[in-house]
């Protein structure tokens, strides 16, 4: 059972922030302050890595934690601690603020990074991605060059059923970098005159 471990780590790890535990890869993600960096899956607490740590993990005897989906195993980011960190608290802890420093800068990264795929833009949705893509705009890069205009009108052009003018203000949006709903209504007006 992952409960006392989950417990010791939780409270051993209260110095790093607001510790929160989730179930997750069938067993318990560890949060401090929102950001995952621990893992009490089978009976073992596991560390996040990044790519500078994953290899002394791997040198003090760590071991990543692989699950299956869908029959094929997946290794994480995720390594067991060995027996005798576990031993040493101040060790463990030490271990767990650069986990989850590496897990904040990798947060960081992550939000600041721009989506590759079409659906990940905001206002837009895996029906809108094939949309442009029948459209022939495959890529976040050409929907930015061609511009919400002439994207809508890809799409109008290439589909039989009508196209609503939120879908205009849904690409405009997801170039921008914004909800549709904030778009101006002088934007608006500016791009139904060339409609």
């Amino acid at each position: 059972m992952d409960k006392p471990i989950l417990k010791d780590s939780m409270t051993l790890f209260e110095p790093l922030g607001s510790i929160k535990s989730r179930s997750m890869f069938g067993g318990f993600g560890l949060f401090a302050d929102e950001t995952m960096f621990a893992l009490v899956v089978n009976n073992k607490l596991h560390l996040r890595a990044a790519k500078d740590t994953a290899a002394l993990y791997q040198a003090k005897g760590f071991e990543p934690y692989v699950y299956r989906k869908r029959g094929f195993p997946v290794v994480t980011k995720y390594f067991a601690v060995a027996d005798s960190v576990e031993q040493e608290p101040s060790t463990l802890l030490e271990l767990a603020t650069q986990a989850l420093h590496f897990a904040n800068v990798e947060k960081e990264i992550q939000a600041t990074a721009k989506p590759t795929r079409l659906k990940d833009l905001p206002n837009l949705r895996l029906g809108t991605e094939r949309m442009l893509k029948k459209a022939g705009i495959d890529s976040v890069a050409e929907l930015e060059r061609s511009g919400a205009l002439h994207a809508y009108k890809a799409v109008r052009d290439t589909h039989a059923s009508t196209v609503s003018l939120e879908l205009l203000w849904a690409l405009e949006g997801a170039i921008s970098g914004k909800h549709w709903s904030v778009i101006t209504s002088e934007r608006k007006q500016e791009l139904m005159r060339d409609l």
